[in-house]
């Protein structure tokens, strides 16, 4: 494509790339267009599945509606945001008011205001791998360097404390914590979580933990707030509406900050700066966020035992327990399945051809694990939003096009026109982490072993 030189994008975004609605995702555009149906699996959207917000939340908003006119306090209504307040004290978290909480346009908006406002050019961050794409964007987008700490397949996707450490030099200022997590529906340990606050107060790192799925959990796993373990640091709790209250469209997220709050405040001042340069955010839908958090708690129904999210995790583990190709350490928490692929079986398997040939063969769209920033290229990421019988159908489709890849059947690759300019678009966006984590073999015994396990629970 020829570009004018005065319409050139910015140089910043050359190491920025967000594949979860990248080029794969305007191609499944163009097929529907063209009348396909596609099953799209790429995106954690609980509206676009049949979830609904509580009623409650909808009924607190029209009511309040002649309150939303005007923009409201740069960091929320006070109603939202004592509310928040409220939720973290019951969660054993101390020391917080609501001067410390600010309401912004979902966690997206918060996660680049709460960098932005820390980050000099070339001060590094600690990101796991995989992450949430946003994290290492935003880092990269505000100056920073995202060094990304790996979490091992081998050792299900939890990270290890110590070889976390050995990243940390002088220019670290901040440690990401994504729990549970996204993509890999991991859910760290107590001891885990206690190592990372301990390494965070030692080296003073500013500590960011993701937490917008802290009830969505399975099988009595517990889901641990970061707030209670962090005491001598600056500990920043990032959560909202989107998942836990099925509530994507309404754009209400919220940051809590603990920990040595008193130390933090020039940071704290130019985070109120950032939020005010934008005014507010969205008045109308932070009128939910009281009745949300104090109502009652409608996502525990969905993740225990009969729940849909619980059974369509159940179809997830089945579908990959019988497959020749997958693996799948099963996820303790969020909404999606990090899908591992036996590269013993597949030795030339690549996840963003896979990724397109089933788009364009089998019409489902997920996303390549590389698109997480793993240095791996064997691994692929669906929600477990869709019902248990579009997932055992996706996954009927997923097996027929691994063993056409099997068996070098003929049309297993996708060829010409728009289809191999979405791979070679892709290839290019790939770039690799900078931290780069040994290649993973694909089918371990411990991983088979764990899948074995996770089905025996469900007879």
């Amino acid at each position: 494509m020829n570009t004018d030189h005065a319409f050139r994008p910015s140089d910043s975004l050359s190491s920025v790339r967000y594949e979860i609605r990248g080029h794969l995702a305007r191609r499944a555009h163009e097929l529907e267009r063209q009348g396909y149906e596609i099953v799209s699996l790429n995106i954690g959207n609980p509206r676009l599945f049949g979830f609904r917000t509580p009623e409650t939340m909808r009924l607190a908003m029209i009511e309040n509606m002649s309150e939303s006119e005007g923009y409201c306090h740069q960091k929320g209504i006070f109603p939202a945001r004592e509310a928040v307040v409220m939720q973290q004290q019951a969660r054993g978290v101390g020391g917080v008011s609501a001067e410390e909480v600010f309401v912004g346009n979902g966690v997206s908006e918060l996660i680049d205001l709460v960098l932005r406002a820390l980050l000099n050019r070339g001060d590094e961050v600690l990101v796991p791998s995989p992450d949430y794409p946003l994290w290492t964007a935003a880092v990269n987008l505000n100056a920073g360097r995202a060094v990304h700490y790996p979490c091992h397949p081998r050792n299900h996707f939890i990270p290890d404390p110590e070889e976390v450490a050995s990243l940390v030099t002088r220019r670290t200022r901040a440690i990401v914590i994504i729990n549970p997590n996204n993509p890999t529906g991991a859910t760290y340990p107590r001891p885990v979580l206690e190592a990372l606050a301990r390494l965070a107060e030692r080296r003073r790192l500013v500590v960011f933990s993701d937490e917008i799925y802290d009830q969505m959990v399975y099988d009595g796993t517990e889901s641990i707030p970061m707030a209670t373990l962090v005491h001598d640091t600056l500990c920043t709790t990032l959560s909202g509406l989107s998942k836990i209250y099925r509530a994507c469209g309404y754009r209400v997220g919220w940051a809590v900050f603990s920990g040595r709050v008193r130390d933090a405040g020039e940071y704290l001042s130019a985070l109120e700066l950032l939020s005010s340069l934008r005014l507010c955010s969205n008045v109308p839908a932070q009128w939910a966020v009281q009745t949300a958090i104090g109502g009652h708690q409608s996502v525990r129904e969905l993740v225990s035992a009969g729940g849909r999210l619980y059974e369509s995790r159940r179809a997830l583990l089945e579908a990959t327990g019988r497959s020749r190709f997958l693996q799948l350490h099963p996820p303790t928490g969020a909404m999606y399945g990090f899908v591992g692929v036996d590269t013993a079986q597949l030795p030339d398997f690549d996840d963003q051809q896979f990724a397109l040939d089933l788009l364009e063969q089998k019409h489902v769209l997920v996303v390549p694990g590389v698109s997480f920033n793993v240095p791996y290229r064997n691994h692929f990421r669906v929600t477990t939003l869709p019902d248990a019988d579009t997932l055992r159908m996706v996954f009927g489709r997923i097996e027929e096009l691994l063993c056409a890849y099997a068996t070098g059947g003929a049309g297993v690759r996708a060829a010409g026109g728009a289809a191999s300019g979405v791979a070679e678009a892709a290839a290019a966006g790939a770039a690799a982490p900078r931290v780069a984590a040994p290649r993973v073999a694909a089918a371990s015994s411990a991983a088979s072993n764990v899948v074995v396990k996770a089905q025996d629970r469900f007879k």
